[in-house]
């Protein structure tokens, strides 16, 4: 039986739109609940109470992020509907009852896992220590970044700022290349600034001469990245907003357009009884998101090739975490030889992940429509999975986004500045890559229940997943905020170190894993109640990573990774499947 819930507006605290708990429910009730209510709501999703019934949570009961966000729970929520699909698939293969295992989730693993990029240690020296004393560079052969943040005006390009409209603040992006954003708006990319704070002031004189409205134009004009700072009520009262707000946390669909094909059973290994293994997934990903879709089936037992092109930025530290247990190889589809060799991995493939904006990837001729043909022709249903930030379908559909992006968007940095004191507008990143890290869970979840229905239906499916989307699922009166009271007492535990509207997302991901390292030192050091697993050899050393959050019963079945984490383009272009 899930804790009864009740919320109240909170208008005055957190912002319009907003509503906060109105008693306090420990941590891990208030995730059985919040899975309650997220299977409800998703299709396809089992509804056995007996089945939902079998997953426990564990954890501390007060929040372990700054903040009012719930967005631990939300991910130990999905963590463990990935968990029950699991076990769903391992019963169709094998006969196990899926009723007779359970699923185990710590709700603290889950806020860790938020953190993920910086959770791990390569020689003994954490990610986060080594990004702080700048010395993660001399762990990569190619510098993927090419520069991208070499200058503190270049860091300061993706920052929360104040606009010339009373009250508004402005998310300024400068996705992989600051140059032109700063251009257009006549800044000097080259400004010789003294440090970070003096960027930042620098950036912050030009943006505040504009008003939220002529930003927001001039970047859709353009191209361009960036997004007001809306409040929640704000955004769900744009026709972007309400258009989202018709979907489902978690997408999946059969296309039924697509030429039939017979359902594909899971095959059966004798020394590897995961759930996926054997199923065969190409990642065509970027950055964070895209990746964790791939990173979570690979713990599962999917065998992963992840396509990156070495012409292109990506952030270096990513390599440590986000390949865990795939195989990288380079691409590039600007030429025909490779767009021939990715066609070719795909004919094997269950499923395709691609992370690049809606209909980009079309052009060049891998949207959904283009596999759903070469799946039928084959005779053999696949998976499209893809995110992006606004969602399947409205008038932003194609626009760019990042995770600040979708903060921004849904409300939840106006949300982040009103808890941080702040009354006038101010608007600060939440804590960690929140709607980054939960968008690749949900498209793994997605994929996952589309694995299962293939099996046991055929056909194609296609799965989308949404940065705004896994924002606002946090900003809902049946999720809550956590009351102010709540919030200072987590601060009191972990004593949080400053957080501010120039920050970019490390920065405060540092502070965080600060925080986490004083309240939680079991977590990373070696003995019973350690979340890391080790892995003695790799590219970059000896590594630690942080363990799959969803644990199963069945240690056999158990979600764990066989491989470390390698380089982006790593392996040889010609590889096969395992």
């Amino acid at each position: 039986m899930s804790a009864q819930h009740e919320t109240i507006p909170s208008d005055a605290i957190y912002g319009p739109g907003t509503f906060m708990d109105k008693d306090f429910i420990p941590a891990p009730q208030d995730a059985a609940r919040i899975l309650q209510y997220i299977a409800k709501r998703t299709p396809g999703f089992t509804q056995n109470p007996e089945l939902l019934n079998t997953v426990k949570f564990k954890g501390t009961e007060f929040p372990v992020i700054p903040g009012p966000f719930k967005a631990p729970l939300v991910a130990a929520a999905v963590h463990a509907m990935c968990g029950l699909v699991a076990h769903e698939i391992v019963e169709d293969r094998d006969g196990t009852p899926a009723v007779s295992q359970q699923v185990s989730v710590n709700t603290d693993h889950a806020a860790i896992w938020l953190g993920t990029i910086y959770a791990g240690s390569v020689e003994g020296k954490s990610i986060d220590e080594l990004g702080r004393a700048g010395q993660l560079s001399a762990l990569f052969k190619k510098d993927f970044q090419q520069g991208w943040m070499g200058t503190a005006v270049n860091n300061r390009s993706t920052a929360i700022y104040k606009t010339k409209t009373p009250g508004v603040w402005y998310q300024l992006h400068g996705s992989l290349d600051a140059s032109p954003v700063l251009r257009s708006m006549g800044m000097d990319p080259d400004y010789p600034a003294k440090d970070l704070n003096d960027a930042y002031q620098y950036i912050s004189r030009h943006v505040e001469q504009w008003t939220a409205d002529e930003l927001e134009m001039h970047n859709v004009k353009n191209g361009f990245c960036g997004s007001i700072c809306f409040t929640p009520k704000g955004w769900s009262e744009t026709l972007m907003g309400k258009r989202l707000a018709e979907h489902p946390l978690v997408g999946y669909s059969r296309q039924s357009h697509a030429i039939p094909t017979p359902p594909v059973p899971s095959p059966k290994f004798a020394d590897d009884r995961r759930p996926l293994a054997g199923v065969k997934v190409v990642e065509l990903v970027r950055i964070i998101a895209g990746p964790v879709i791939g990173c979570t089936l690979a713990a599962l037992g999917a065998d992963v090739i992840r396509v990156n092109c070495s012409r292109l930025v990506d952030l270096n530290a990513l390599q440590l975490t986000l390949n865990t247990g795939k195989r990288t190889i380079d691409i590039d589809l600007t030429k025909e030889a490779d767009k021939s060799r990715l066609r070719e991995l795909i004919q094997g493939a269950d499923v395709f992940v691609q992370g690049f904006r809606p209909n980009a990837i079309a052009r060049k001729g891998f949207g959904v429509n283009d596999l759903l043909e070469m799946a039928g022709n084959r005779g053999k249903g696949i998976i499209y999975a893809e995110e992006n930030c606004y969602g399947p379908d409205g008038p932003y559909h194609e626009r760019p986004g990042w995770q600040q992006i979708g903060d921004a968007a849904s409300g939840s940095s106006h949300v982040m500045g009103r808890s941080l004191g702040f009354n006038d507008g101010t608007s600060v990143l939440p804590p960690l890559p929140i709607s980054d890290m939960t968008t690749g869970l949900v498209g793994a979840l997605g994929t996952l229940l589309a694995l299962r229905d293939r099996a046991r239906h055929g056909g194609s499916y296609r799965v989308t997943s949404s940065l705004v989307k896994a924002d606002a699922i946090a900003l809902e009166p049946e999720i809550g905020l956590y009351s102010p009271e709540v919030v200072e007492k987590s601060k009191q535990l972990f004593k949080w170190g400053h957080i501010g509207p120039e920050q970019f997302v490390l920065e405060i991901l540092t502070v965080v894993m600060d925080g986490w390292k004083r309240g939680f030192p079991q977590y990373f050091e070696s003995g019973p109640q350690s979340l890391m697993t080790k892995f003695q050899e790799s590219p970059f050393g000896q590594m630690e990573n942080l363990k799959p959050v969803v644990q199963l019963s069945d240690s056999s079945v158990t979600p764990r990774w066989l491989t470390s984490s390698v380089p982006f383009c790593h392996h040889p272009q010609d590889i096969e499947w395992l």
